[in-house]
C-alpha cells in the first residue's frame, strides 16, 4: 500500500549511515525524524580520512573487478561476513561513487580528469577513493546538504542534541517508536514510528582512549540489547595500526599515509645471524639513522604486500616490535615515515592528517617522520541482523523488508552499529561504503516495511509509549539523586584501562577471566556511584553517568564473546588458542541479554561461505624469525 500521511520512519544516528537512510526514505515519500546527540555534520563519520572503496574503469584496466573486491573484503575478514551482503556491497560501490560525484564530493582526480585511486590495505589494486585526507568531511558534507534539501520540503525533522534512551515495542513484539531525552532542556519523551533505524557507530569509549569521538559510547546498541536485540561478533575489535597516542584520546593517522607510500620501521641493527636487535641509541634523530639501522619490518615479513597488509595484520606486528623492545626510544611507538615523498605531494594528498599531527605534536611530517602506536579504531561486531539473499547468494534480494532488521521487527541497524560486512576484521575505506551502502540499498527495504505492515505506529495505545517515558524518567530521578561515594568518571576510566589491556591486541583465557572478576567489581560499584551535578539543564554528567552503566553491559558482551571464542581469527588473537579454527567457530558470536543474571548468554550460528571457501589467511608472511606469534603482554593503547 502506498505511505499514508501517519507513517513515519526515526533514524537514529547522524553519521554517513543516518543520512543515507534519511534521503533513501524521504524520496520515497516517508517523512523522516533523524535524532543526533551532536550537530549533524560533527557526527563521528566527519572523522573519516582515507577514502572509500570502489572499482571503477582506471582500476579495471589494472585487472581489478568489483568480484575482487567482494573476494578481498571476505578474505580481509578471515571468512566470518555472511557473503551475500558483502557481494552485493561491492557491486553496487562503483554507482555508489558516481551517486556521491553528482552530489558534489570533491574527490581528487589525475591530471586527464579521472577520480584518482590509492592503496589501501588488503590489496593489490588501487581500488580507493579519496578527497585528500578528509574523504569522511566530504562525504557527510555532500549528505548533509541532501538531508536539508528534503528537510526543506517538509519530509525531514531533525533533533540534534537529543539522546536515544530506549526502543518501544508493542506487545506484538514490533519496535513502534523511541524514547529519548533533549540534552539541553533534559526533557524525556516518545516518538512514534512505523520503523526504527540504528545508525550509532562504534562502541571505543568502552575501551578509554580510542581513535573515536568521546561520544562513542555504544550506549545506545547497549540499550537495544538490553531491551531484547540480539548482538553479534562483539570480540572482534579492530586496533587501528597508526595512531598519535595522548593524554586525552587517540588521534588517527590515517591508513592512507601507507597507502601513499609511507613506510613503517624502527631503529635496529642486523647481527652476523642476518637477525634485527636492538639499536644502541633508540632515541637518535630519525634522520640521522642510515638506510642499514632501519628494519623495515612490515616489507622484510610481508613482501607481497609490505606497508598495506590488513589492520589487524600491521597491528599485531607493531606490536610485537615493540614488546620484543624495538620499540622508537625504547617504548611503545614506531615511525610512519612519509618524509621521502615530498612536502608537496604531501599537502596534495594527505593534508588533513598532516595538519593533526603538526598540531598535536608540534613536528611536521614533511621533514621528521611521525611517531605512531595502534589504537582502538573500529568496532566489526552490532546489533544482529538478517537479509534475505538471492537464490545463487550472489547479494541480496532488493527490497526486501528485512534487510538489515535486527531481531525485534521494525528495528533496524546500519553503518558500524550493524555486524554484517566486515567479519572479523574491516579492510581500510570499507566502513564509508557500508555505511552509504546500507542506507540506499537496505533503506529501500525499510520502506517497504513501512509500506506493507498491517497495525501502523500511528494505531497503537499511548500506553506503551508513556510507559517508557517513565521507565527513562525514573532512571534520570535515580542518577540525579544518587549521593554515592564512586566516581561514574573513574569506573569509566578504569572500564577502559581493563578492557584495552586484556581485549585488544592480544587474548588470553586467564587475562579475559581476570578482566571479567574486575568488570563484576565495577558493575558492584556502579550501583554506588553519586552524581553530584543535580541541575537539569545541559546535565552532561548525569548523561555520562546512564552511558557508563550501558558501557558496562556492552564490555560483558566483548569480554564473554572473546572467552567463549576460543580460536584466532582476524582482529581476535588469543596467546592460548594462535590457530584459526573452521571446524568450531567458523561461526556468528551471538549474544543475548540475560535479564535475571543481568549479562549476556553466548551462542554461535552458522555464517554463509557458499561463493567462496575459506582458505588460509597469510598476506605471503614470509616465516621463521618473522613468523613469531605476538607476545602475550598488557599494552596501552
Amino acid at each position: 500500500m502506498a505511505a499514508s500521511k501517519n507513517q513515519r520512519v526515526i533514524v537514529v544516528g547522524g553519521g554517513l549511515a543516518g543520512l543515507a537512510a534519511t534521503v533513501r526514505i524521504a524520496e520515497s515519500g516517508i517523512p523522516v525524524d533523524l535524532f543526533s546527540i551532536v550537530p549533524v555534520k560533527r557526527s563521528h563519520s566527519v572523522c573519516a580520512q582515507g577514502g572509500i572503496n570502489a572499482c571503477n574503469e582506471v582500476a579495471r584496466q589494472q585487472g581489478y573487478s568489483e568480484h575482487e573486491h567482494f573476494d578481498e573484503s571476505i578474505y580481509g575478514g578471515d571468512f566470518l561476513a555472511h557473503q551475500p551482503p558483502v557481494y552485493e556491497m561491492a557491486h553496487w560501490a562503483p554507482q555508489i561513487i558516481d551517486l556521491l560525484d553528482r552530489m558534489g564530493v570533491p574527490f581528487n582526480r589525475t591530471q586527464e580528469g579521472y577520480r584518482d585511486l590509492r592503496l589501501f590495505g588488503g590489496s593489490l589494486y588501487k581500488r580507493t577513493h579519496f578527497a585528500g585526507a578528509t574523504t569522511g568531511q566530504q562525504l557527510i558534507y555532500a549528505l548533509d546538504e541532501q538531508t536539508r534539501r528534503w528537510e526543506a520540503e517538509g519530509m525531514v525533522a531533525k533533533y540534534e542534541h537529543w539522546e536515544f534512551l530506549w526502543p518501544v515495542v508493542s506487545d506484538d513484539g514490533v519496535c513502534r517508536g523511541i524514547v529519548a531525552q533533549d540534552l539541553r532542556t533534559m526533557q524525556v519523551r516518545a516518538f512514534r514510528a512505523d520503523a526504527v533505524i540504528m545508525a550509532t557507530g562504534g562502541n571505543g569509549l568502552v575501551f578509554g582512549k580510542s581513535t573515536n569521538s568521546v561520544v562513542c559510547t555504544g550506549a545506545a546498541a547497549a540499550r537495544c540489547y538490553q531491551a531484547g536485540a540480539r548482538y553479534a561478533n562483539g570480540e572482534f575489535i579492530q586496533v587501528h595500526p597508526t595512531a598519535i597516542p595522548g593524554a586525552d584520546k587517540l588521534r588517527l593517522m590515517s591508513e592512507s599515509a601507507r597507502g601513499e607510500g609511507g613506510r613503517v620501521w624502527v631503529p635496529a641493527v642486523k647481527g652476523a645471524d642476518g637477525k634485527w636487535g636492538k639499536h644502541p641509541d633508540p632515541s637518535r634523530d630519525p634522520r640521522q639513522v642510515p638506510e642499514n639501522e632501519r628494519y623495515y619490518f612490515l616489507e622484510e615479513r610481508y613482501p607481497k604486500y609490505g606497508n598495506i597488509v590488513p589492520r589487524d595484520i600491521a597491528t599485531r606486528e607493531i606490536f610485537n616490535i615493540c614488546m620484543e623492545g624495538l620499540g622508537v626510544f625504547g617504548g611503545n611507538m614506531v615511525y610512519l615515515d612519509l618524509t621521502h615523498l615530498g612536502r608537496e605531494y604531501l599537502e596534495r594528498k594527505l593534508l588533513g592528517i598532516i595538519e593533526i599531527y603538526r598540531k598535536f605534536v608540534g613536528e611536521d611530517p614533511a621533514d621528521v617522520p611521525m611517531r605512531i602506536f595502534p589504537g582502538v579504531h573500529y568496532t566489526m561486531g552490532g546489533l544482529w541482523t538478517t537479509y534475505t539473499p538471492k537464490p545463487d547468494l550472489k547479494g541480496m534480494v532488493p527490497g526486501a523488508p528485512n534487510s538489515m532488521m535486527c531481531s525485534i521487527p521494525g528495528l533496524y541497524a546500519f553503518g558500524e552499529v550493524n555486524y554484517q560486512y566486515h567479519g572479523a576484521n574491516r579492510l581500510g575505506a570499507n566502513a564509508l561504503l557500508s555505511c552509504i551502502f546500507d542506507g540506499l540499498f537496505c533503506g529501500r527495504g525499510v520502506v517497504n516495511h513501512v509500506k506493507n505492515a498491517s497495525r501502523a505506529a500511528a494505531d497503537e495505545p499511548q500506553s506503551i509509549y508513556d510507559g517508557v517515558v517513565k521507565q527513562e524518567e525514573a532512571r534520570v530521578k535515580r542518577l540525579a539523586e544518587s549521593k554515592g561515594a564512586e566516581n561514574p568518571y573513574h569506573i569509566g576510566r578504569e572500564l577502559g584501562e581493563e578492557m584495552t589491556a586484556a581485549s585488544t591486541v592480544v587474548k588470553s583465557g586467564p587475562r579475559l577471566e581476570q578482566a571479567m572478576s574486575k568488570l563484576a567489581e565495577l558493575r558492584e560499584r556502579y550501583a554506588r556511584i553519586g552524581v553530584d551535578d543535580p541541575s537539569g539543564w545541559t546535565n552532561q554528567n548525569l548523561a555520562h553517568a546512564r552511558a557508563v552503566g550501558d558501557m558496562l553491559a556492552m564490555a560483558d558482551v566483548i569480554l564473554r564473546g572473546g572467552l567463549e571464542r576460543r580460536e584466532s581469527r582476524g582482529s581476535h588473537y588469543r596467546t592460548d588458542f594462535p590457530e584459526r579454527d573452521d571446524a568450531r567457530f567458523l561461526k556468528t558470536t551471538v549474544a543475548e541479554w540475560d535479564g535475571a543474571s543481568k549479562s549476556a548468554k553466548i551462542s554461535f550460528e552458522p555464517v554463509e561461505t557458499g561463493l567462496v571457501q575459506p582458505r588460509a589467511r597469510t598476506y605471503g608472511k614470509v616465516e621463521g624469525e618473522a613468523g613469531k606469534k605476538p607476545a602475550a603482554q598488557p599494552v596501552s593503547v
